[in-house]
């Protein structure tokens, strides 16, 4: 693909066939073609309805048990994503579709309302974003993770956010309430300082300035912050980290996490054809030092080192982080948020018996 072909704000620029499919699209005579194979189509809103809005998960990897994703599928459009092959349970490809085909769970709040008023509910930590990001652009319009925010309020429940969408100002007046009550921590997505890299990686989202100063606002409205670099890709921003850290630090964060790019499922082939397209000067060594890091495939399914990692490389990069970790964040920590505040509103109440 040249670059009058480049789909600008997109990350992924394929759409790998869905592995569900018995039957492919394939584009085998250009010339036969009445019109382009891909074209720069319009994000698309298809309107879902659960029956269920709490997902959980006992991944050893994962520091939380239950997590809601109002939207499936993201326009952000980072070329890295693991949420891209999940896409594919709804019939779309992990490529361009998941950036532009955005299920909406438009009953996610009364879903969620009805989860807490059951007499057997027990309260514990929901993480918004599990999944993909519950920021993502078109929350400014539909407003849904604010009305999932309003119930965590109004029922006094432990809540975390990972974000790198600085739409989150828009509801610091619940996140304050929230954090007063000790109901609430935040993750704040960086994982390049470097404007040209968040361009061709995370073509659609905030700057890393944009994002450090959401990290600001949110310190100074009471909010626990950490700082996520996810991905560290070795060979494109694994320089960083140290800088990252600092930055984060610099603005707020208590402490930081990270993860190293790992390629599974579909995500391997979009990644590959982005990472030609992008970094041709250093595509092998790339690809060469992420095998490095997960036992000598990009596809790594072992928990703990699908995470962070192993081998020379990952340990090196391992070491970095939290020497940083130590210098700049005193090997700070998250806050415990409490469970025990958990109430129904109307409790003592002819309605509190319905």
């Amino acid at each position: 693909m040249n670059s009058s072909e480049y789909f600008k704000g997109r990350g992924a620029q394929i759409n790998p066939n869905n592995k569900f499919f018995s039957n492919q699209y394939v584009q085998e005579h250009v010339e036969g073609l009445d019109e382009e194979f891909l074209g720069a189509e319009k994000t698309q809103f298809i309107p879902t309805h659960p029956k269920s809005i709490i997902s959980r998960s006992n991944s050893p990897d994962l520091r939380f048990e239950r997590s809601i994703n109002p939207y499936q599928g993201c326009e952000h459009g980072c070329i890295y994503c693991y949420a891209r092959n999940s896409h594919e349970y709804w019939g779309f490809s992990a490529g361009l579709d998941f950036e532009r085909k955005i299920l909406v769970k438009h009953n996610a709040a009364q879903l969620l309302e009805q989860e807490f008023r059951k007499s057997s509910y027990q309260p514990d930590l929901i993480m918004l974003s599990g999944n993909t990001d519950c920021y993502q652009p078109i929350e400014r319009k539909l407003g849904i993770t604010r009305s999932l925010l309003e119930l965590m309020v109004k029922y006094h429940h432990p809540v975390s956010i990972i974000s790198k969408n600085v739409l989150m100002r828009r509801d610091f007046d619940l996140l304050r309430e929230l954090a007063a009550r000790n109901l609430v921590s935040v993750a704040v997505t960086i994982n390049s300082l470097r404007e040209e890299v968040r361009q061709k990686m995370e073509p659609r989202t905030a700057t890393a300035s944009a994002r450090l100063k959401l990290i600001e606002g949110l310190t100074g409205i009471g909010v626990p912050v950490m700082l996520m670099m996810a991905p560290i890709v070795p060979g494109i921003n694994s320089d960083e980290i140290s800088d990252l850290i600092r930055s984060g630090a610099d603005a707020g964060a208590i402490t930081a996490s990270y993860t190293i790019v790992r390629l599974n499922g579909q995500i391997g082939g979009i990644f590959k054809d982005w990472l030609y397209q992008n970094y041709p000067d250093r595509a092998e060594k790339v690809l060469h030092w992420i095998e490095a890091c997960h036992g000598g495939k990009i596809n790594d399914t072992d928990f703990g080192r699908r995470i962070k990692g192993d081998g020379h490389m990952a340990e090196s990069l391992q070491h970095l982080f939290k020497l940083s970790v130590k210098k700049y964040m005193n090997n700070g920590t998250l806050p415990s948020l409490r469970r025990d505040l958990f109430r129904l509103p109307d409790a003592g109440t002819q309605l509190g018996l319905f």
